[in-house]
């Protein structure tokens, strides 16, 4: 019997994958040759500052068509919107319960990174897309994200669970009326920004979603989905996601994770200033973490994987905790006003396991109340003061 073992485990073999993007070439390497369709975050920012020009100058154009002022600026909404899971519950609800209290505006720019990737589209396009985004969250299971492999998965395979089932959800939502209202709001001026980690270079990746979108490119669609698809790909539970790119003729292959293994929000990178760029108007930044933020207490078993599950769990608590704290800190360099929502210690409901149904619906209707009831932002994160003052 160990031998036929030993026989079955030589049968199998790691999945194969494309050469992988040169270390010097990978600023060349553009997903179909579309110059701005993605920034590294950790670059210099002159390209994101170039592209920001532009949505400025198409904001001023579509404000000329519309016959308003281009002189006296009306103000500005940024959104970001984190990771978290099934917890991305909270934030589909919460945009929902905004948009009843009826002072949700439009957003300038979103950003999402992993479920908040999700939610970013529904997000940016606004409140016509509510319905759309409240059944998502609220009818999701985990056989609608995931198909589970064996335990040989974890030494022969790119994951422990294959996300097919994620991607067809993906596809059913992200379709080309979806694409094509995204492009439409680019050339307004508007921007929707979806990170990932390029786990090749260890970098953090700002796709430019709607310039994808605006390209006409016949591909776009595609990367398009597997841009949310990747964002949302936990790295060793959720499969990676290849881009095909080319370089001088050749072909490489990228692989790209969860953008959270970097960062589980951002805003902008903060080597941008602003309050540097020449144009005086009022700026409001509205941040979604979808998790809580205060330590979630549980007795650790003396087991190895225990451990190692908990010790991650808190890395990762702590590191979204300090995205949260490196927004607060770079708004208020650059006089941004700044608004943050987070799943508060009176939400109380039980979880079965992950992607369990009854809790997202409880967390979506604790969202949904939060934001209908105008109670969910704060103006300091929570490390900053004892106790959270609700925007008035």
């Amino acid at each position: 019997m160990l031998s036929i073992g030993f026989i079955a485990l030589g049968a199998c073999s790691i999945p194969e994958r494309g050469t992988a993007v040169p270390a010097a070439d990978t600023a060349r390497a553009l997903p179909l040759g579309i110059a701005n369709a993605r920034f590294f975050a950790d670059e210099d920012p002159k390209a994101i500052v170039v592209e920001a020009s532009r949505a400025f100058e198409r904001e001023q154009a579509t404000l000329r068509a519309e016959g308003k002022s281009t002189t006296r600026l009306p103000p500005v909404y940024y959104l970001a919107v984190s990771g978290g899971g099934d917890n991305g519950a909270f934030g589909a609800g919460l945009m929902n319960g905004w948009t009843a209290l009826g002072t949700r505006p439009e957003f300038k720019m979103v950003t999402g990174v992993s479920t908040g990737a999700l939610i970013a589209p529904f997000a940016f396009l606004g409140p016509g897309y509510d319905d759309a985004l409240r059944d998502v969250y609220t009818t999701m299971t985990p056989e609608k994200v995931f198909r589970v492999r064996g335990l040989t998965a974890a030494l022969f395979d790119d994951a422990m669970a294959d996300t097919g089932p994620l991607a067809q959800v993906i596809e059913s939502y992200a379709d080309q009326k979806m694409l094509d209202a995204i492009a439409r709001e680019y050339q307004r001026g508007r921007l929707l920004l979806i990170g990932t980690t390029h786990l090749d270079a260890q970098r953090p990746v700002i796709w430019n979603i709607g310039a994808i979108a605006a390209s006409g490119h016949p591909g776009a669609l595609e990367l398009f989905r597997k841009i949310l698809r990747a964002s949302a790909a936990i790295p060793g539970l959720f499969q990676p996601v290849l881009f095909d790119v080319e370089i001088d003729g050749k072909k490489y292959q990228e692989m790209h994770v969860d953008g959270g293994a970097i960062a589980q929000l951002f805003l902008y990178p903060p080597s941008i200033n602003i309050s540097n760029s020449g144009i005086r108007r009022e700026r409001h930044a509205y941040i979604i973490r979808n998790a809580r933020l205060d330590p979630d207490y549980a007795a650790s078993e003396r087991r190895t994987i225990s451990i190692a599950g908990r010790a991650i769990n808190t890395m990762l608590a702590a590191s979204g905790q300090n995205d949260v704290l490196r927004t607060y800190f770079v708004s208020q360099r650059d006089g941004v006003d700044y608004n943050l929502a987070y799943i508060g210690a009176d939400f109380t409901a039980p979880k079965a396991g992950e992607f369990d149904q009854a809790y997202m619906r409880a967390l979506y209707a604790y969202g949904l109340q939060e934001g209908r009831d105008g109670k969910a932002w704060h103006k300091l994160p929570p490390g900053l003061q004892r106790t959270a003052t609700p925007k008035q």
